[in-house]
């Protein structure tokens, strides 16, 4: 699968061995049970955060036994090839009923990848449950307030 020239440049500036020690990017791939219709995809650096956050928590605890399986026993490192694709498990597309065509949505710190058709039904869902609940004349930038926006 082809991943979009935007978040290629990402993946760049987010793994430590571009170009110098390495010709492609990586990305590190989430794919645990909590994701029904999607994989996650983060930089290695952002991976990396992480499992710096996971390795904070008290040796042998629950939580930290529960974050490792979840998180890093369900990640898959890839590498982007030179011309910019990827390749996922069967397992990995299987999860997710991935078909001919994926879309790959940007989320702040990661970009989750979907099958097209699965992705287009809940996005048209979830809209339409949220803009159920909001004035008519609801502007999306409202959301930011409070947060530093406008």
């Amino acid at each position: 699968m082809s991943i979009p020239a935007n978040f290629r440049r990402v993946l760049e500036t987010g793994d430590p061995d571009f170009p110098e020690k390495r010709p492609n990017p990586r990305m590190v791939v989430l794919y645990g049970p909590h994701l029904k219709n999607c994989l996650h995809a983060y930089t290695i650096d952002a991976m990396s955060e992480i499992e710096a956050s996971i390795n904070v928590l008290p040796r042998g605890s629950a939580q930290r036994k529960t974050a490792s399986r979840l998180i890093l026993g369900k990640s898959l490192e890839l590498e982007v090839d030179r011309d910019g694709r990827i390749v996922l498990p069967k397992e990995r597309r299987a999860q997710i009923g991935l078909g001919a065509e994926a879309t790959m949505v940007a989320m702040g710190e990661y970009f989750e990848i979907w099958d097209a058709a699965t992705y287009a039904a809940e996005e048209a869902a979830e809209l339409e449950a949220f803009l159920a609940g909001q004035p008519e004349d609801f502007d999306p930038l409202t959301l930011l307030d409070g947060a530093g926006g406008a």
